[in-house]
């Protein structure tokens, strides 16, 4: 196929990861600036044609999407220009196969890049004397409404993306830039019938695309064993049909207001001694204190991690929003942020700016194994920061912030994002969220045994046989508990 919606096949077609908000919401991750991968020419396909769903795979999703095409050579201009190089705009469907992600490695190639993977059409709007911020896009999946967005507050303006695109690689003549795609991208199955429309709807006249249809159908032949083969765990399903609920999983566990209050009756060294019992010897985060004695920090992890610090390497990570203003920009009611500083204590690895940010945005806490900065200021506010003691430098004299939301070490302890992060006087542990609700009913029960051993002790008995109870004694123990 030579031609397409009336104009020459695409030489590039170039997809960006996330832009509307509804979508980003989703994914639960901020990007600082957009990111692309591309998408062969041999994926378009005209509206009518039909998509066939890989033989052994489950997880074809769609992705209504604004196609910007390219109408001159583009090379280096600026934002404020890039809108001005595009021609038209029409109306596309991302389709990917989350199968067959794993092998890609984030370059989408086989997940994406599949023969009619690319529709698009079945009209272009002429871009000129369009507003490229009253755009809309709606998806139909069997007639029923599933995607509906405007161009109103995207994260990356149409302008910025060919114009960051512009800087290192030369746009020609009808190349097309997908553009993202809102909230409700969702999987279908052979037998569905998809439908994406563009319109201006308040431009004159409201012009549109018209319905962008794909048929979708199963295909008849097998995946070669030579190639990566499909593979989907509970992760890609989530990802694919938009949410845990609609794949059909369980929920994710949550840290609801009954189990907080659980864990706040119980102290840490009681935590500890029943996840020990469990064989979980190494969970605790070593080395760190609270800047609040008295305090008690509950919540679900997340994770920031900062490298040793090499000059070049802070140069292009370090300034702008970085990930360490990223980690903690982003954080939610009742997050823990958990900072992987490696124990180093020469330099501040919060301060209160940051400090203040995270209590606004209603984070139970930080902790980190290495120093805090303004450390008066930050023990002054209404959350508890856990660190290794005060430190007046800045954070480039040792580290370089890094990433965010990984697996990270902290003070020997290992921890995952959404590890329950539990921490008072005595220190502060990580608790898989699997084996929270019988640690901690264990603890309650271990607690209680102990009140009940102080109060004989305290009456002049002896620990022979008391600590821990004989028989005897959890008899007398069951009597003074009922």
């Amino acid at each position: 196929m030579d031609t397409v919606i009336g104009i020459r096949r695409p030489g590039k077609i170039i997809a960006l990861h996330l832009n509307y908000p509804s979508r980003i919401a989703q994914r639960g991750r901020v990007p600082a600036h957009p990111s692309y991968f591309l998408k062969p020419a041999s994926s378009v396909a005209n509206s009518g044609s039909a998509i066939e769903r890989p033989l052994g795979t489950e997880l074809l999703a769609f992705e209504g999407e604004i196609a910007l095409i390219i109408g001159r050579t583009t090379r280096r201009v600026t934002p404020d220009a890039g809108w001005a190089a595009v021609s038209e705009i029409t109306a596309a469907n991302d389709f990917g196969v989350y199968d067959l992600r794993l092998a890609d490695k984030g370059s989408n190639l086989r997940s994406k890049g599949a023969d009619g993977f690319t529709p698009l059409g079945p009209a272009t709007i002429p871009a000129d004397g369009l507003d490229p911020k009253a755009l809309r896009v709606r998806t139909w999946v069997n007639g029923e409404l599933v995607q509906e967005d405007t161009t109103a507050d995207l994260v990356f303006p149409f302008g910025q993306l060919v114009a960051d695109l512009s800087q290192l690689l030369t746009l020609e003549a009808g190349d097309v830039i997908l553009t993202g795609t809102p909230a409700g991208s969702s999987v279908v199955v052979p037998g569905d019938t998809v439908e994406v429309e563009v319109d201006a709807p308040t431009a004159p006249g409201r012009p549109t695309t018209g319905r962008l249809v794909t048929p979708v159908v199963e295909g008849s032949t097998p995946l070669a064993a030579f190639g990566a083969p499909p593979q989907v765990d509970d992760l890609q399903r989530a990802e694919a049909w938009g949410s845990r609920a609609a794949a059909g999983l369980a929920p994710e566990f949550e840290l609801d207001d009954s189990l907080r209050s659980d864990l706040a009756s119980v102290g840490t060294a009681t935590l500890s001694s029943q996840l020990r019992k469990r064989g979980y010897d190494d969970v605790s985060i070593d080395g760190v204190h609270t800047n609040q004695p008295g305090a008690h920090l509950i919540g679900r992890a997340r994770t920031l991690r900062f490298i040793p610090f090499r000059p070049d390497l802070f140069a292009a990570h370090g300034g702008g929003f970085n990930a360490q203003k990223r980690a903690f920009d982003t954080l939610r009611n009742g997050d823990v942020l958990v900072i992987e500083a490696r124990g180093e204590t020469g330099t501040g690895t919060v301060g209160d700016i940051l400090g203040l940010r995270a209590q606004r945005l209603g984070a139970a806490g930080v902790v980190t194994d290495g120093g805090v900065r303004d450390y008066a200021t930050v023990a002054a506010l209404d959350i508890p920061t856990f660190s290794q003691g005060a430190h007046p430098a800045v954070l480039g004299r040792r580290h370089v912030p890094w990433d965010t939301d990984i697996t990270i070490a902290c003070g020997g302890a290992t921890v995952q994002p959404g590890d329950i992060i539990v921490g008072d006087d005595d220190g502060v542990l990580v608790i898989p969220p699997a084996l929270v609700r019988e640690v901690v009913a264990d603890a309650i029960k271990q607690e209680r045994e102990e009140r009940f051993i102080a109060e004989q002790i305290a009456a002049g008995a002896s620990v022979d046989g008391l600590y821990p109870m004989n028989t005897d004694w959890k008899a007398r123990y069951n009597k003074w508990q009922n």
